[in-house]
């Protein structure tokens, strides 16, 4: 007997001449509908595809299903998505949505090579834990690592976007330099008690300009908030001085970052600095 369940259908308030109505009774559904605009960005910007090329794939390419540009773009779509956590990926590695968003030609991932990956186009957690824990240099020889990173590529890309967003040549342009918690949950590697923000915790630096991300950098809390700050503006600094030989640079920070080291090399390298000063507190 046809079961009457699936025929139900919610009617709305039209808009305009245009009805609108939700059915019950389709096929696949997905929450994930933003991973298509996600898609439309990425395939004019390439900068999915741009990040993915800072990594080196030593797998043998007749035994794998997923290539580090599909790995990349699942991971970076998921993190646009929300889905912070890679346990997400095992029910998310069923999402013919984020599929098509990836570039799967399957996604309905009923073409997998195993039966139990029968339904599941994209990967699971564990192969996008091997991608996160990429490390630099050869890999051929590892049995367990296989994917490598490019450090210095994916600092160079960040700035490289950062220039061509921008053709012509401003007649200033500010740094701001920050350090955040990233607040831990267990007994992660690197873990230290902050004072200041009453947590255990990671202190990553960021360098931003205007909306443009140039530089994150994960460090362990038990590090001043100014720490390798000269380290890092010095390549970035010098990549925009090549391209924009004219342009005023300012560096802007808080008062975490007013220390003598980066005043002098601000100074030295004629680059211009607004910093916070800390307020006395009284005796």
């Amino acid at each position: 007997m046809k079961t009457e369940c699936t025929q139900i259908k919610s009617r709305f308030q039209a808009l305009g001449k245009r009805e609108i109505r939700a059915d019950f009774d389709w096929g696949s559904i997905s929450s994930d509908g933003g991973a298509l605009l996600l898609r439309e960005v990425e395939n004019r910007t390439a900068i999915v595809r741009r990040f993915a090329e800072c990594f080196t794939d030593f797998r043998d390419p007749r035994r794998i299903e997923h290539d580090v540009v599909s790995l990349v773009s699942q991971r970076v779509f998921g993190l646009a998505l929300g889905y912070e956590d890679l346990n997400d990926h095992d029910e998310l590695s069923k999402d013919q949505m984020l599929a098509v968003a990836v570039g799967k030609s399957d996604p309905t991932g009923n073409d997998r090579k195993s039966l139990k990956d029968k339904g599941k186009p994209l990967a699971g957690k564990s192969t996008l834990n091997r991608l996160e824990l990429s490390a630099q240099g050869d890999l051929s020889g590892s049995m367990y690592k296989k994917i490598g990173l490019d450090e210095e590529k994916v600092d160079n890309l960040l700035v490289d976007i950062f220039l061509e967003s921008t053709p012509i040549a401003p007649p200033q342009i500010i740094l701001d330099v920050d350090a955040t918690d990233d607040p831990l949950h267990g007994n992660q590697e690197g873990r230290f008690f902050h004072g200041y923000y009453k947590a255990y915790c990671y202190l990553p630096l960021y360098i931003f300009c205007g909306e443009h991300l140039l530089c994150a950098r994960l460090r362990t809390a038990d590090n001043d908030a100014a720490s390798r700050t000269v380290e890092e503006l010095a390549p970035i600094v010098e990549r925009i001085r090549n391209r924009w030989p004219n342009t005023q640079i300012v560096v802007r920070g808080d008062s975490g970052f007013c220390r003598e080291e980066l005043m002098s090399w601000c100074e030295d390298n004629d680059v211009d600095f607004v910093l916070g000063v800390a307020k006395k507190t009284a005796d």
